[in-house]
């Protein structure tokens, strides 16, 4: 059975090279992003007239590319540059930011991977005590908004950190599970 290739439409610039780096064949612009919804890490060729920043969001999907030539491969987080793997936490942070439903969602979704383990106890700071603590209060009623779980589970660390921390550690291939980041193989886009 073949699984369902996710592709990210958008992507947000890590690192711009606008002559490749050493060890091309052909010094081209290259531009290493991650995909805005499941954090691809991706190697691309730029159009030869664009300079992308640092934090630009730009189109990767099917259609007309303005500033991607083409998607050259997917790239593990050790291939990425310094200044890349410097940025790649704060555009976490601004994904997860921007789009708080989604992430609040997995708390409201959340299930057990296994008899003995819960998605829950996946993030950083939840053990038995929040994973028992959250499910309780769920079943009243679906978290609203992150300020809103923390109100209602005593002591919990910062949910938006804790996803954020997970979702670093699924981009560094941390753990076997995995539920932000897909895992893909080598070849697939």
């Amino acid at each position: 059975m073949m699984r369902e290739l996710k592709k990210d439409e958008w992507a947000i610039t890590l690192d711009f090279l606008p002559h490749g780096y050493y060890g091309m064949r052909i010094s081209q612009p290259v531009s290493q992003v991650l995909g805005e919804e499941y954090f691809s890490l991706l190697e691309v060729i730029v159009r030869e007239d664009v300079h992308l920043k640092v934090g630009q969001r730009v189109y990767i999907g099917d259609g007309k590319r303005d500033e991607v030539k083409f998607i050259k491969k997917r790239i593990d987080f050790n291939d990425l540059t310094g200044g890349a793997k410097e940025e790649v936490e704060d555009i976490v942070k601004n994904i997860v930011e921007k789009n708080p439903k989604k992430f609040l969602d997995f708390f409201n979704r959340a299930g057990p991977i296994t008899t003995r383990l819960h998605q829950l106890e996946l993030l950083p700071g939840i053990g038995k005590k929040h994973l028992w603590a959250i499910l309780s209060e769920k079943k009243e009623k679906d978290f609203e908004s992150f300020s809103d779980l923390k109100k209602r589970v005593s002591m919990l660390p910062d949910p938006e950190k804790m996803i954020i921390k997970r979702i670093m550690e699924e981009l560094q291939d941390m753990d076997k599970y995995r539920i932000f980041v897909p895992k893909f193989e080598k070849n697939q886009r």
